[in-house]
């Protein structure tokens, strides 16, 4: 028994010391030079092109008081949509679950994608995920992209119970049936990006949050797959970084400092939750943003690289006004469909936290015209 016991020990220092060897050799990625920012006339064309000033309200909530939803992410298969989201209940950790809809307005819930993992994992009590590898193009499908034959998805993990309990990392999963409810499949590599590599940047050496990868197709940095994310150093300071792939395993972060940030002469700055898609030559981030103005609201910013961002700060995108998002609303995803923009977001006020839904046209008043709810 005491020889299998060394054994044991001995076996995991050598892979506790082969994880330190590649850790070791992680590199940053230089940035491209400075390009050129996005001139006001356009970012207010961007805007106009954009903006949901009207709220049409609840689209997704828990079962009960206890459970909060959370994250969602959209993309259409077919003729129907659906929507990963993330719920939390009793505060134990977050889990990833898909719903469906026919119209983007009504949702029908289909169940668990990605759980909790045996307690010894470093993911055993968050499973926070998003869809990646979505058709970002404003006019576009929505639709999903295969790598390899599989469909990807971007997780944040982490192994202990809690809401967001620090630290979280970054892991990558996988699925050849996006559209069924059906346990997706971990990486072996996971965590890929984690805020105790060796290269973090100052900016994330205490937790990774939200991350979207987007394919890009001119491989203008180098590399097809580009991953955006949130992250800190400290509670109440949220950056957005990068980081590059050609494989979506191994990941390099690019630039030596984050892209997005906000905030930073105030006491607290969150800028967090980047989707990414691109109007015409120019890339657009919606984020969410928190402490360097009053509430949590949502907003953009524009790019011609990936790399050098142009920040709106013009009027939000959405903001609190009704009392189930008079608390925050946050956490964007929008989708262009049929001449109408659906901004989906986090909405926490009088129905718990939840999932709403703000769109270009009076989607609500037309369907009460219409005798439909």
């Amino acid at each position: 028994m005491k020889l299998l016991l060394l054994l044991s020990v001995c076996l995991s220092g050598l892979a506790l010391q082969s994880v330190h060897a590649a850790d070791s050799h992680r590199t940053v990625i230089p940035a491209i030079p400075e390009g050129r920012l996005v001139d006001t006339n356009v970012m207010q064309q961007i805007y106009d092109e954009v903006k949901t000033p009207f709220k049409y309200g609840v689209v997704l909530r828990g079962e009960s008081t206890n459970v909060l939803v959370d994250c969602p992410s959209i993309f259409r298969s077919g003729k129907h949509w659906f929507m990963l989201y993330v719920a939390i209940t009793n505060k134990v950790g977050y889990q990833t679950f898909l719903a469906k809809s026919d119209d983007l307005l009504h949702w029908e819930k289909l169940g668990k994608i990605l759980t909790f993992t045996p307690t010894n994992q470093w993911d055993a009590w968050q499973a926070d995920g998003g869809i990646a590898l979505c058709d970002y193009h404003w006019d576009g499908t929505h639709a999903l992209e295969k790598f390899a034959g599989k469909f990807w998805l971007t997780y944040i993990g982490g192994a202990k119970q809690g809401y967001e309990t620090d630290p979280l990392s970054l892991g990558v999963a996988w699925t050849k049936s996006p559209t069924k409810a059906k346990e997706w499949t971990r990486l072996a590599e996971n965590p890929v990006l984690s805020p105790k590599q060796p290269d973090a940047r100052e900016f994330e050496t205490k937790t990774l949050y939200k991350s979207q990868i987007i394919h890009d197709e001119a491989q203008s940095l180098g590399w097809p797959f580009v991953m955006f994310y949130n992250a800190k150093y400290k509670n109440g300071y949220e950056q957005i970084g990068m980081a590059v792939s050609s494989d979506l395993k191994n990941w390099s972060r690019y630039g030596t400092n984050s892209v997005i940030v906000n905030g930073e002469a105030k006491k607290n700055g969150i800028s967090g939750d980047p989707q990414i898609v691109k109007l015409g030559d120019v890339w657009t981030m919606f984020y969410f943003g928190a402490g360097w103005q009053p509430h949590a609201f949502d907003t953009f910013a524009c790019s011609y690289d990936l790399v050098h961002w142009t920040k709106w700060d013009g009027k939000k995108l959405i903001q609190p006004s009704e009392p189930f998002d008079q608390t925050y609303a946050h956490k964007p995803w929008v989708v262009k469909w049929n001449g109408v923009v659906y901004h989906f977001y986090c909405a926490v006020g009088s129905e718990g936290r939840v999932i709403a839904l703000a769109t270009s046209k009076d989607l609500r008043a037309h369907l009460q015209a219409n005798g439909t709810k």
